[in-house]
């Protein structure tokens, strides 16, 4: 179990400000604003860099985990977490309401976008952990939903010597007033291995 700390809220540094934050106990619920949205390019031809993202250092050797819930009913509702070097250099990777049913997936952006998902349909309205450990030129994503098995979902590639940051992100790229409420956001070591050791 690698050890975590508790990053504070406040320690964090919005890119786009939401259209509402609000302490809830422990938890931050975020509220979106209408047609925000990470994406460059590909497929759609447009640019996109108005969605919302807290955002804190993420050095070598480090890993940052976002754990997160909310009722995704409108085509491309997301939330999860955001690695971010430049408006042409970053990562966001959660889940994402496509064709009706959640998906698990993440964008990886050089100059342009890509994008990879899975529908995870069983994980609607139910805690969602994003963990992105970043190790030499790689960064390791993992997905998990409530206290179920971590999930592979991407390595990407990250340059080694780039000054990075990592938080929560959301964003509604078809309408206004998505809420979601973080419920985690921690630091701690890097995940280094490529696969999780599984029972003989």
């Amino acid at each position: 179990m690698l050890q975590q700390r508790l990053v504070p809220w406040h320690e964090a540094t919005w890119l786009n400000e939401p259209r509402h934050t609000q302490a809830d106990g422990p938890d931050l619920l975020v509220t979106t604003r209408d047609r925000s949205d990470f994406w460059r390019t590909t497929s759609y031809g447009f640019v996109r860099d108005s969605g919302h993202a807290l955002l804190h250092d993420f050095p070598q050797d480090s890993a940052t985990e976002v754990t997160f819930l909310a009722n995704f009913d409108t085509l491309y509702d997301q939330a999860g977490l955001m690695i971010r070097v430049d408006a042409e250099t970053w990562i966001k990777a959660g889940v994402e309401m496509t064709d009706g049913v959640p998906h698990v997936g993440a964008v990886v952006t050089h100059g342009v976008s890509d994008w990879s998902l899975a529908p995870v349909p069983y994980w609607h309205k139910r805690a969602v952990t994003i963990r992105a450990s970043r190790h030499g030129d790689a960064v390791t994503i993992r997905a998990r939903c409530e206290d179920g098995p971590w999930r592979m979902v991407r390595l990407a590639p990250l340059p080694a010597d780039a000054k990075a940051t990592a938080g929560p992100f959301c964003c509604s790229p078809e309408r206004e007033g998505l809420q979601v409420r973080f419920t985690g956001f921690t630091r701690g070591p890097a995940d280094t291995a490529l696969h999780q050791p599984t029972d003989t």
